[in-house]
């Protein structure tokens, strides 16, 4: 079970990536760019997702997933039960949300900096 705290501080030490607060929820940009975002209760977690693919990953797990309010189906964003994720998993969609907003060569240098992944460990070599 994944809970705020499991991806606050990778939010803030991502690449160009800054925590602010909104009208009391915490939100993770890269310039004006919001890629996470939680709600008041840190209960659910809202990340970019590519539009063509949250159909998908909303229909295959509907425990974990749901479509953004009618308003924001315009935009690239999934919302997700922390409770239904682990820890893992969370840190994997928070980096993969920053990856959307970040030039591709940032997020290639985070790629070879963190082979094992976000939080992952380095396979012995």
């Amino acid at each position: 079970m994944a809970v705020i705290e499991d991806v606050r501080a990778l939010g803030s030490e991502l690449e160009r990536s800054y925590p602010v607060y909104v009208r009391g929820r915490l939100k993770f940009r890269v310039k004006q760019l919001v890629y996470v975002a939680f709600s008041l209760d840190e209960t659910v977690m809202e990340f970019a997702f590519p539009k063509e693919e949250r159909a998908a990953l909303v229909a295959g797990e509907p425990e974990k997933f749901r479509l953004p309010s009618e308003s924001d189906l315009r935009f690239n964003w999934v919302r997700a039960e922390l409770a239904a994720l682990d820890p893992a998993e969370a840190r994997e969609l928070v980096v993969d949300a920053w990856r959307m907003v970040v030039p591709q060569k940032v997020a290639r240098a985070y790629d070879l900096a963190h082979p094992g992944g976000p939080g992952g460990r380095r396979e012995p070599g």
